[in-house]
């Protein structure tokens, strides 16, 4: 289990496969690596699945190799929104609500360490200073929340292969799981660029296996619509695909049948190379899907929407 930074247990089916809940089962991360603990008793390390960038189209002269590579000490002050619609409906019943509330987390960010000839990663320190929600409970449970910590591992293309997570001792549980997902959600919308070089109008994919309860084949495709030196404005379009027909219950529950599953969005990421986080940003992911037993007597539907922004 993850110490203190506990996932956000499954209330329902819902909850289960929405997209905040990126990491489903106990000591299982979206590569298969288990979760790992330092020292102390509330950090924890949780790996993000491997990313890979194919080139559709190189894009106009002149090209080159993007890469993130901020130095030593370089800090970011931005603030990180997140939030998630689920309506789920059993059969006839009325569409329940199990939707997570927004939350904005100002975060400040520093490259502790830069990629170099002995370091192929950047690590991002991150700290949470006064982070908001419009949901009263969330709301007055973040107070305690102040000065929690995470981290990111880095590699120069943007993609984030490890994220740490380290509350503070007083975070009430409800602010440690809206803070986990929220990252959650981030990691796996940041924008990874490929190996070849590229110019303004090139096109590339971005592969990576999501774990949201079921297994799923994420696929980004990338645009660079500008650039003007270190800014560059990328437009993404991603699609979900599951990798099986079925989707297997925790806790040997039997399975259930995917007689649905659609999961699309787009939106725009700025970036500014020599800063470790998105400067700008706003991405919408949501669809719908449908479930039944293997009698086909029982269906499930439902609908979810999840929303990134970053803003400086």
């Amino acid at each position: 289990m993850l110490p203190r930074f506990a996932r956000p247990r499954a209330r329902s089916l819902g909850v289960a496969l929405s997209l905040t809940t990126l990491l489903a089962g106990c000591g299982n991360s979206a590569d298969g690596a288990a979760p790992t603990s330092t020292a102390t008793s509330t950090e924890v390390t949780v790996p993000v699945a491997a990313v890979t960038a194919v080139v559709l189209e190189p894009g106009a002269e002149p090209r080159s190799r993007i890469r993130l590579t901020p130095p030593v000490d370089t800090s970011q002050q931005v603030a990180l929104t997140t939030a998630s619609q689920v309506f789920q409906s059993i059969g006839d019943q009325p569409a329940q609500d199990f939707s997570t509330p927004e939350l904005t987390l100002p975060l400040t960010a520093r490259v502790s360490d830069a990629v170099s000839d002995a370091s192929p990663s950047s690590l991002v320190d991150l700290r949470i200073d006064d982070a908001t929600s419009p949901d009263a409970a969330l709301a007055a449970a973040l107070g305690p929340a102040r000065g929690s910590e995470a981290g990111l591992t880095m590699s120069p293309s943007g993609a984030v292969s490890a994220l740490r997570l380290d509350p503070t001792p007083d975070s009430a549980d409800i602010a440690r799981s809206a803070i986990e997902q929220a990252f959650y959600q981030a990691v796996y919308r940041m924008v990874s660029f490929p190996e070849e070089e590229i110019g303004v109008g090139g096109v590339w994919e971005i592969h990576q296996q999501v774990m949201s309860g079921m297994a799923l084949d994420q696929v980004a495709t990338a645009s660079l619509l500008e650039r003007d030196g270190d800014l560059l404005t990328v437009h993404l379009r991603i699609t979900q695909t599951p990798r099986e027909a079925t989707w297997a219950l925790p806790n040997g529950s039997g399975r259930l049948t995917i007689d649905r599953y659609e999961m699309t969005g787009e939106g725009t990421m700025t970036i500014d190379l020599g800063r470790p986080l998105p400067i700008a940003g706003d991405l919408t992911v949501g669809g719908e899907q449908a479930y039944s037993d293997p009698a086909g007597t029982t269906r499930l539907a439902q609908t979810l929407v999840d929303r990134v922004r970053w803003q400086s």
